[in-house]
């Protein structure tokens, strides 16, 4: 059974030739790609700090070390244009940068709203 926001078997299928460190490839061949694919989708999700990766992922820093490499070499862009491919994809995350608000909801009305913590309220 496939955990929340791992990549399931059928993405799996889809991306598994497109990843560096499969047997075949130059340089060394990573133990399993598919467990270090689950533990950047469990960083990224969470939200959490590369030290506090789970065990069942791997070494945190080899993890990390690695992750930046595919960043750099672009692998992450190939493996999320192909993902994002599949018209029933059901793993899309929209973030703040194709959000957009009204010019003027850019600034509060009246100032701040929030009293500060420890400062006594005013008479």
């Amino acid at each position: 059974m496939v955990k929340r926001y791992e990549v399931s078997d059928k993405q799996w299928q889809k991306i598994e030739g497109i990843v560096p460190g499969k047997a075949g490839d130059r340089g060394r061949t990573g133990s399993d790609n598919r467990r270090f694919v689950n533990g950047c989708l469990w960083i990224l999700r969470s939200g959490a700090f590369w030290h506090h990766l789970p065990p069942e992922y791997g070494v945190w820093k080899t993890a990390h070390k690695r992750f930046t490499r595919w960043a750099r070499a672009g692998v992450w862009e190939k493996v999320f244009k192909v993902l994002l491919s599949d018209p029933k994809n059901e793993y899309v995350s929209i973030d703040s940068t194709i959000v957009r608000v009204h010019q003027q909801a850019a600034a509060g009305k009246g100032g701040i709203k929030t009293r500060l913590w420890g400062v006594p309220e005013a008479a």
